[in-house]
This record gives C-alpha cells, sequence and structure tokens, in this order.
C-alpha cells in the first residue's frame, strides 16, 4: 500500500500578483496551471463568496508527486483574515534562503529554521540546505486541530 501524503492546501490571497511572485520568485516554486471561473463555487471552493474567482496551483513539480498550493483569489477580496488552522510549511531549500536575502524579503530565525512570511501572512520554515531535485522539497504540512480522532474519522 502506498504511503498517504498530503496533496494540496487552499490559502486565500487578496493579492494575486504579488504572491504568485513571492513563490515563483523567492520560494522557486513554478505556476503549474491557472483556472478563472466567471461564478462561486457550488461547493464553496472558494469559500462564501458568489463572484468571479480564480485558482493557481503552484508547487515544484506536479501534482500527483508533490505538494502543491492552491492560491484562491476572489475578486474584488483585498484581504482575509488569517486563521489558525495552518502551521506552516517546512522546506528543504538553501536556495530559497539566497532568494530571499536577494530580493529584500524579510527573514527571522526559530532555532535551526529561516521563516518567511507570504504575503496574507501564511509562513514557510526553510531548512538550509540544499534542495532536492529527485525529490519533494516541500517535507512537512503543519496543521492545528483540536481533535485529532475526530479530524481523522470524518
Amino acid at each position: 500500500m502506498a504511503a498517504k501524503r498530503a496533496l494540496h492546501f487552499v490559502f486565500k490571497v487578496g493579492d494575486r500578483v504579488q504572491t504568485t511572485q513571492f513563490y515563483r520568485e523567492v520560494l522557486g516554486m513554478k505556476v503549474l496551471r491557472h483556472e478563472e471561473f466567471e461564478e462561486g463555487c457550488k461547493a464553496a471552493c472558494n469559500g462564501p463568496f458568489d463572484g468571479q474567482w480564480s485558482k493557481t496551483m503552484v508547487g515544484y513539480g506536479a501534482e500527483d508527486d508533490h505538494f502543491v498550493v492552491e492560491l484562491t483569489y476572489n475578486y474584488g477580496i483585498g484581504s482575509y483574515k488569517l486563521g489558525n488552522d495552518f502551521g506552516g510549511l517546512y522546506i528543504k531549500s538553501q536556495e530559497a534562503i539566497e532568494n530571499a536575502k536577494r530580493l529584500g524579503w524579510p527573514i527571522s530565525k526559530e532555532g535551526a529554521y529561516h521563516v518567511l512570511e507570504a504575503p496574507g501572512g501564511y509562513k514557510f520554515y526553510l531548512m538550509n540546505e540544499p534542495q532536492p531535485t529527485e525529490s519533494d522539497p516541500v517535507q512537512q504540512v503543519a496543521l492545528t486541530i483540536s481533535n485529532l480522532d475526530r479530524s481523522l474519522s470524518e
């Protein structure tokens, strides 16, 4: 049986251009695909919004074998209140640290990790090691939940 893995996480973003630049230029991810929608998603994919929206999938490789991020942008919504469910992405990428320094992106330190904050406030914990080319640089997805048993059973 194949190991289970996280497939993707959805971030609602208020500034699609600046956010996409951060993922591409600082973290070194690629835009995998972009889709535009004229009306809200019936499954609430874009949250409680009825208007035009888009999603941009970004990552270090194909969705089949890499963790990816879905950047959801609702036209006319400039910012969101950051929730408490996402703890951060842990990424092995010396290159992203170098990119952040070169571009003047703020970096803080927490133990052995270099911490970057994306536009909108989502955190990325970078390990100062060469970015793997044969495997996914995303090493861990940290989520905060209040009831583990219930989360796993539903």
